[in-house]
């Protein structure tokens, strides 16, 4: 049988191996909401973005899509498959041109 002074040094050194397991899972858990507080953008600041670094071709390229996409999500289908095929055969400027004549007409 271990002594009783044994015994009691060892019950001391469980109760300190738990308190610590309980203390390094606390650190853990505190430690992922200071990263996500971190992230977080503060408040009466405006989150950062990426400035993107567009050639004026391809900003006129984009500004040219989105005249085409909002053009033909104003006309009906067989409208449509008719701008895409004069898209494909002259190009997306005769194609904007054409899809404006055709939704002047509609209304």
């Amino acid at each position: 049988m271990p002594k009783p002074r044994q015994r009691s040094i060892n019950l001391e050194i469980q109760t300190i191996r738990r308190s610590l397991a309980s203390v390094v899972r606390s650190l853990g858990r505190l430690g992922s909401v200071l990263e996500a507080a971190a992230r977080a953008p503060r408040a009466g600041q405006q989150p950062t973005r990426r400035k993107l670094h567009l050639s004026p071709q391809r900003m006129a390229s984009l500004k040219l899509q989105g005249q085409y996409i909002g053009h033909m999500r104003m006309l009906p289908a067989r409208q449509q498959a008719r701008v895409k095929a004069l898209r494909l055969k002259k190009g997306v400027r005769a194609a904007i041109r054409y899809a404006q004549s055709l939704s002047k007409r509609r209304k």
